[in-house]
């Protein structure tokens, strides 16, 4: 008599190209979980899958708009129709942007908040009600905040107040799905080193008359470990939140800073 073998669990990544998100769809995927990414350039979408596959990863993915629940439905139909019901749901897609408040446009400001917050949101409901995670005692929910999100940030309203409100919706749905085995976490990264980061000092450089190699000195001066955490140490929390042994953590939001905060 055979024994039949649960299939491996499955991971719907956002922003999985590049930067931490690239850094959680490798780490899923050594984990041996199927991994599903999206990102809105589909071109970017099939390099970044090609290359996950040549390291022996079982990797698929689509371009989606995070912003658009019409994109997400098709995401999630998608994902699902290639791997089966979703086990693990990763919202890291985002966006930086501020700047002196009083000079933030109209247009700025909806984008950041759709792409950070709605974006979370939409996709969050969508999976609930079409991925097939609920009802799966293991299932987990990550959202990717950051120390932003705990904390006011000097020309960052928009960017600050995004973080805030995933912190909150984190911790508010963990409560709620809680009795169904659910977990629900935000992961809050501090300074990582990604090409969201280079932009960030870039426009800070700009906004403070200085060089971008000074941004980070200044940066990296508060930063108790002294130096940016990287998107593999930001990812490896990710992993270790989908595993059982994380299961009694829940509406929880958790810092990889470098010291950067401790609250």
């Amino acid at each position: 008599m055979t024994t039949a073998t649960a299939p491996p669990p499955v991971a719907l990544v956002t922003g999985g190209t590049s930067g931490i998100g690239l850094a959680v769809a490798r780490e899923l995927g050594q984990r041996g979980h199927r991994v599903f990414l999206c990102a809105r350039t589909a071109d970017t979408v099939k390099q970044t899958v090609e290359d996950l596959r040549a390291e022996g990863l079982h990797v698929e993915g689509a371009a989606a708009d995070v912003r658009c629940a019409d994109s997400l439905a098709a995401l999630v139909r998608t994902a699902v129709d290639t791997f089966g019901p979703i086990t693990v749901l990763v919202n890291n897609a985002g966006r930086s942007g501020g700047g002196p408040t009083a000079g933030i446009s109209d247009e700025l400001w909806h984008d950041v908040i759709d792409t950070n917050l709605t974006g979370v949101f939409l996709l969050t409901r969508e999976v609930l009600n079409h991925g097939g995670i609920t009802g799966n005692p293991h299932g987990r929910i990550i959202n990717v905040a950051s120390t932003a999100g705990k904390q006011g940030v000097v020309l960052g309203a928009p960017y600050s107040a995004s973080k805030h409100a995933v912190v909150g919706f984190t911790k508010a749905l963990g409560k709620e799905l809680a009795p169904s085995g659910i977990t629900v976490n935000a992961v809050c990264p501090g300074y990582v080193e990604t090409p969201l980061a280079e932009r960030v000092r870039q426009g800070y450089a700009a906004a403070y008359g200085t060089t971008t190699e000074q941004v980070q000195e200044q940066f990296e001066a508060k930063i108790p470990l002294g130096r940016y955490c990287t998107p593999e140490e930001v990812a490896g929390l990710v992993g270790y939140l989908t595993t059982r042994q994380a299961a009694s953590i829940t509406a929880q939001a958790l810092n990889v800073c470098g010291g950067l905060g401790n609250y």
